[in-house]
């Protein structure tokens, strides 16, 4: 049996370096909270609040390091309390996306576009991946075995040497299997 380490992703922003600096203030830079599963990428001491037509969630966390572009990754729950429709698209793939207003401690950004459902995806480091057989882009099949046990289809094959093996899904999917972080997750043939 292929099995992967499963990540549920809560709400979070990736902030680019110029909104960094209107959100927190000039020269600022975000502090490590706790290191992720992918190598180089940590969840900041610092959140934000994001702010749609309906409504607002504070205490929004930033990923660090910093991004070319910022980007909000919700589930599809989320985003009917804010009131947007964004689509599910991977992760860097902000075209015709809606925006939200970000507020940080010093300044505030209104982004024109950058909100996503993330697309549930399995980071595999080059070996991993050429171990199993597995593409960059492929698109995978994969069983969850919590309370709820599904089954995932196009769930997307990332693979780098930059990567290691990961399966994240949002809130809503991790909820709906009853599964956590942490958990394993099967890929199936």
């Amino acid at each position: 049996m292929k099995t992967v380490p499963v990540g549920v992703s809560a709400r979070h922003i990736h902030v680019s370096p110029e909104h960094i600096e209107i959100l927190f203030g000039k020269g600022y830079e975000l502090t490590n909270f706790k290191d992720l599963s992918q190598p180089g990428q940590f969840a900041a001491q610092e959140t934000v609040t994001i702010v749609g037509p309906k409504g607002k969630f504070e205490k929004v966390r930033i990923l660090g390091p910093a991004r070319p572009s910022t980007q909000i990754e919700v589930s599809r729950t989320d985003s009917f309390a804010l009131g947007i429709k964004p689509p599910v698209r991977e992760s860097g793939y902000i075209e015709d996306t809606p925006g939200l207003r970000v507020i940080g401690p010093v300044g505030e950004v209104e982004l024109e576009r950058g909100v996503i459902v993330a697309a549930r995806h399995i980071h595999f480091h080059t070996s991993d991946a050429e171990k199993w057989g597995i593409q960059d882009k492929q698109k995978l099949r994969v069983k969850l075995h919590g309370e709820r046990p599904l089954i995932l289809e196009d769930v997307i094959a990332r693979v780098s040497d930059q990567y290691a093996l990961d399966m994240h899904i949002d809130t809503d999917e991790g909820n709906a299997a009853g599964v956590n972080t942490g958990d394993l997750a099967e890929l199936l043939e």
